[in-house]
């Protein structure tokens, strides 16, 4: 497998958690939360980091009812997925993120939605 670079997203209507990880490895590194009451400013962000970073694929969070079942939030990660995908024109994959953020919660993470991001990017790692 070559080596690739991912970058992350916890997605949240108000906040953006960010993580990079490396195929590699296979482990992620929480990078910083985004806030901001604008898309254009997050999207802005977004580039600075894929600038920085130059990943070669993306990874979204995709939030579920604990029995898997899509609500509200499922269709604006998934828009914000497509959005991602047509700006930047890198692949995105979504990775289920159940729990993750009551997982970085218990681990005692100073900043659960990178922390969150991170256990995305690992998990979307752990199964390539």
């Amino acid at each position: 497998m070559p080596d690739i670079t991912v970058l992350g997203f916890d997605w949240g209507r108000r906040r953006i958690g960010t993580a990079v990880g490396n195929s590699i490895t296979r482990t992620a590194t929480p990078l910083s939360t985004l806030r901001a009451d604008r898309n254009a400013i997050k999207f802005d962000a977004i580039a600075a980091l894929i600038r920085q970073w130059q990943p070669q694929q993306l990874v979204v969070g995709l939030p579920l009812h604990p029995d898997g079942a899509s609500h509200d939030n499922t269709a604006r990660a998934r828009r914000f997925a497509h959005q991602l995908e047509g700006r930047f024109r890198l692949p995105v994959a979504l990775v289920d993120e159940r729990y993750t953020s009551v997982v970085a919660e218990d681990a005692g993470a100073d900043d659960v939605d990178s922390a969150a991001a991170q256990l995305i990017v690992e998990q979307y790692l752990q199964q390539l």
